[in-house]
């Protein structure tokens, strides 16, 4: 059976899909932007961005009873590669050395909004 997570802490989806699907304990969130749900303004800087998609990632996982420890795919797409040791750093700071999930960086020729960073995740529920 599937559910769709919802929360006002992250960006609503602003196209036919969900910010979130939760299907026989697998946690499935779409690609998060550095959206601000709170003023609905899209932040700048490849650091601010990263820590944006990171919180709004995070409140998704947390309305599904869910944290980065149950993290265990990333998809990481960044707009110029040369962003990815400040990205990588900050991403890192959210997680837990011990429960590193898997992951792939790619480097894309445009994101929505034109923003420099889009970041997807599947978690497991354990």
């Amino acid at each position: 059976m599937k559910k769709l997570i919802s929360t006002t802490k992250a960006p609503a989806a602003i196209g036919p899909y969900s910010q979130a699907n939760f299907a026989n304990g697998i946690l499935y969130i779409s690609g998060q932007i550095p959206l601000n749900s709170e003023t609905g303004k899209l932040v700048e800087g490849i650091e601010k961005e990263t820590h944006q998609v990171m919180k709004n990632l995070e409140a998704i996982l947390t309305e599904a009873g869910l944290t980065f420890k149950n993290v265990v795919k990333a998809t990481i797409f960044l707009k110029n590669m040369d962003d990815f040791a400040v990205m990588n750093d900050i991403y890192a700071s959210y997680l837990d050395a011990e429960h590193f999930p898997a992951r792939e960086t790619v480097q894309v020729s445009c994101l929505p909004k034109n923003v420099d960073i889009e970041i997807s995740m599947i978690a497991h529920q354990f």
